[in-house]
């Protein structure tokens, strides 16, 4: 069975704000709202890179985003689509145009 390997993370503080973030999003009292807010910008859930622009991930977190190198947001993008398919399946029917791949 395949195991993803762990890569190390060059700027861990940088990279635990912006995981922070992301978890904070998606924690069980606030993926509601934030589903909402994605609804409300009509944004695709999937398009992290406009998620974080527009700041729905918090108002630095772009910028933080930025800072780290490749590996390291690419660490953050594979945590935030595995986030947001955790979300309880009621939330994922009740946004489901958010998920609907169009």
């Amino acid at each position: 069975m395949y195991q993803q390997p762990v890569l190390p993370i060059s700027d861990p503080q940088t990279f635990n704000a912006v995981k922070g973030a992301i978890e904070a999003s998606f924690s069980s009292g606030r993926v509601a709202e934030f589903l909402r807010s994605l609804e409300r910008s009509k944004m695709r859930i999937r398009d992290f890179e406009t998620v974080l622009r527009k700041g729905l991930l918090g108002a630095g977190t772009s910028a933080e985003y930025t800072r780290l190198g490749d590996g390291d947001q690419g660490q953050i993008r594979e945590l935030y689509l595995a986030s947001l398919e955790h979300v309880a399946p009621e939330l994922r029917e009740k946004f489901f145009k958010l998920y609907a791949y169009y």
